[in-house]
């Protein structure tokens, strides 16, 4: 697990370590430079061949020193360096202003790197504002923006990009919120603005908005420097806002099943389908449970749907339920230890009856799409039904009829930092509803009621744009399904299941269907070394 740290957390670790006197702030900031040069030689090797050329972007606080520690190194190495301002250096931090006297040179201002035509660089470097920007960026809208059009949007090749300078970031491109990874705006009288790198450094460990919302496109690559802090991640005190870490499978030895076992040892998920023509998603489920390891599914379907799931079903046992009372005698099985219902259920009061049968048995639940929406009028009435043994799956439309409150405080504009961000709504959900959300996307936040929270970005390396297909999300919620019938917690439950949905879209590739997710597990689970 790697934890992700608010810019908050961030440095009350730095003063912590620096208070202690084990290190300054200026040797902090030497590391950071260090690190930062050291990241571009790695992205670009034939940078380190000198001469180069670099414009550094300063600002006015410690990111900026960061900046001039950068520059003096490029310059020591045989580099052609410009630095330019944004203030007075006399009214720079004293560490900034320390590194700024031993740069040497007075920079240029901000004022005229933007007035000045025809500049010519192959590296500039953003130390404008890093992480602990607190409000929209003031004047430097039309520079961001500039320098931004240099990408063409498209993901960083191996390389140095052509024709154009490489454009770092220094712990976080200006404009960035380090807490959500939300532009912070001014208002929708002003565009919001923020730099588009190709590179972005950070330290110690990753920030939240490096991964949520616009975060990972903002970045582009995501490089993180240790900086010797490690051993005083534990000086957090315990009433700081619980760490968010970035998600990974559960503990292999509950994913793998002991040689001595039987079917039953590792439980029977059922899955309730909706009538004729709309079972598909409840199939996808019921393959998604079977194949992360249950030992035994069956799907539960109304009437009119029996012929068409027994014609498709095989492994998979086909039980009849048309009522909340048929879903009662279905659960007089008490091997049955774990539910899923949602997924092509339908809109009507049938969905209702069947969701209060399922969750009054108090056996452990996912409920996904219209398992949610046929709550939408009175999210309350669901809130009251739900135990802590249960999972909510929303996507963004289905999060905002459940928790119209906290959505519409995601979509306001972030005027202010550190914004609102998916991990607050997601946490705040999860307090409301008394279970694990997930809530879904790129970047999918999982939170139980107590605060604790996993992040499972499928971005950088770990990107699956082929996940953007029908029934996708069926088969992650047949994952949580299954995982919940082997004895997982649901927290564990979820997280696990949305690295597992992650990694079987990387193993297949472009072209994938929703069919061929559960197909893929056994390949990831080979690569786990199960």
């Amino acid at each position: 697990m790697r934890d992700l740290l608010t810019s908050a957390q961030m440095r009350a670790i730095e003063q912590a370590a620096i208070g202690s006197g084990a290190v300054t702030g200026l040797e902090l900031m030497e590391r950071a430079g260090r690190g930062v040069v050291e990241a571009v030689f790695e992205e670009w090797p034939e940078l380190a061949q000198a001469p180069q050329r670099a414009v550094v972007l300063c600002g006015p606080g410690n990111n900026g020193g960061d900046g001039f520690v950068i520059a003096r190194l490029l310059k020591e190495w045989g580099w052609e360096v410009e630095v330019f301002l944004q203030g007075e250096p006399e009214r720079l931090p004293p560490d900034a202003k320390a590194n700024f006297e031993r740069w040497g040179s007075r920079p240029g201002s901000i004022e005229e790197f933007e007035t000045r035509e025809g500049w010519q660089a192959d590296l500039v470097v953003d130390a404008l504002f890093g992480t602990g920007l607190a409000r929209p960026v003031q004047g430097l809208g039309n520079l961001l923006r500039e320098l931004s059009g240099l990408r063409d949007g498209s993901p960083v090749a191996p390389g140095r990009p052509r024709g154009r300078p490489a454009i770092v970031a220094v712990d976080m491109p200006s404009g960035l919120c380090a807490d959500s990874g939300r532009v912070l705006s001014h208002g929708e009288a002003q565009a919001p603005s923020a730099l588009s790198a190709d590179l972005t450094v950070t330290f110690h460990r990753p920030k939240p908005g490096h991964f949520l919302a616009g975060g990972p496109h903002q970045c582009g690559k995501l490089v993180c420097k240790d900086i010797g802090l490690s051993s005083w991640q534990k000086i957090l005190p315990p009433e700081a806002s619980p760490i968010c870490h970035l998600a990974a499978p559960g503990p292999l030895s509950r994913i793998a099943k002991a040689g001595d076992s039987h079917k039953y040892s590792h439980g029977h998920a059922l899955v309730l389908s909706g009538p004729k023509a709309r079972s598909g998603a409840a199939r996808l489920a019921a393959r998604g449970a079977l194949r992360v390891g249950a030992g035994l599914v069956t799907v539960a379907a109304p009437k009119s749907a029996l012929e068409e799931c027994a014609a498709q079903l095989t492994a998979i046992m086909l039980r009849r339920c048309d009522s909340g009372a048929d879903l009662d005698s279905l659960l007089g099985d008490a091997r049955l230890n774990a539910l899923c219902l949602g997924p092509g259920l339908g809109l009507g009061g049938e969905t209702r009856e069947l969701a209060r049968h399922a969750l009054q048995s108090g056996r452990p639940c996912v409920l996904d799409a219209d398992a949610l929406t046929v709550f939408a009028d009175a999210p309350e009435e669901l809130f009251e039904m739900l135990h802590p043994d249960c999972v909510l799956t929303p996507h963004g439309g289905e999060f905002a009829r459940l928790f119209p409150d906290i959505a519409a405080r995601l979509q306001a504009p972030a005027s202010t930092g550190p914004a609102f961000s998916k991990l607050d709504a997601t946490r705040a959900a999860a307090a409301r509803a008394g279970c694990v959300v997930l809530f879904k996307g790129a970047d999918t936040v999982i939170a139980d009621p107590s605060g604790q929270c996993a992040l499972n970005a499928a971005c950088y390396g770990r990107a699956a744009p082929w996940l953007a297909t029908a029934g996708s999300g069926d088969v992650l919620t047949g994952f949580i399904a299954g995982l919940l019938a082997r004895g997982f917690a649901p927290m564990q439950a979820a997280e696990s299941a949305a690295w597992l949905h992650v990694e079987c879209a990387l193993k297949y590739g472009p072209g994938l269907i929703a069919e061929d997710l559960p197909e893929m597990l056994p390949q990831v689970f080979r690569d786990l070394g199960l």
